[in-house]
């Protein structure tokens, strides 16, 4: 069965690019423009990764984290943090939210696909 990803990011040319590498990567590929926008969408569907920015208006990825983890059905959900920041102190905060693992942007096809196969497996 085709491995389905929520890319969740404010950016238009992120968004395409996330697309198009996790499409090519043979993965069901769903968008979301914001925390707000995830949880919305989370509501009605399921996924088996998903990848969040960090920096995004109305709820960032922090607090998307946050809320999914606080909700029995997303508590195992791998989640892979995708940002432009490296700093060891947002990642320490990411994984105290919950983050499965941290990828900074901007990111390589092939090193994006494993790691998405690594944790929804």
């Amino acid at each position: 069965m085709q491995t389905r990803v929520l890319t969740v990011d404010d950016s238009n040319v992120m968004r395409a690019l996330l697309r198009s590498a996790l499409t090519e990567h043979g993965f069901d590929v769903a968008q979301a423009i914001d925390g707000v926008d995830a949880l919305e969408w989370l509501e009605e569907n399921d996924v088996d990764v998903v990848i969040t920015d960090i920096n995004m208006p109305r709820m960032d990825g922090f607090g998307l984290i946050e809320k999914l983890r606080a909700h029995q059905r997303h508590r195992d959900r791998p989640i892979l943090v995708l940002s432009t920041e490296s700093g060891e102190d947002k990642k320490a905060r990411a994984r105290a939210a919950g983050a499965t693992g941290w990828i900074v942007k901007p990111f390589d096809a092939e090193k994006l696909a494993t790691a998405v196969r690594r944790v929804s497996h």
